[in-house]
């Protein structure tokens, strides 16, 4: 049983890195400032298992860069 139990957890997880699943929050830095004008795209990423935080990360227009803002910046919000 014990075996059975580790291979099915190893094979899970194997599986979930191949979908491209990230195991972990995405965002390490927030910005606050107001950048509105520069930004092309937004996408949430709600609180999950994996991560806590509800995450915002705007795509700026020109760069393509990807920026996580602050959730709790009023201009955010």
């Amino acid at each position: 049983v014990v075996v059975l139990l580790a291979l099915l957890t190893i094979t899970e997880g194997m599986s979930l890195r191949g979908m491209g699943a990230d195991l972990r929050c995405r965002c390490i830095e927030t910005e606050s400032r107001r950048i509105g004008r520069l930004i092309k795209k937004v996408e949430m990423f709600p609180p999950s298992s994996h991560c806590r935080d509800t995450e915002i990360i705007a795509t700026l227009s020109k760069s393509g860069q990807e920026i996580c803002l602050d959730v709790s910046a009023p201009w955010v919000k």
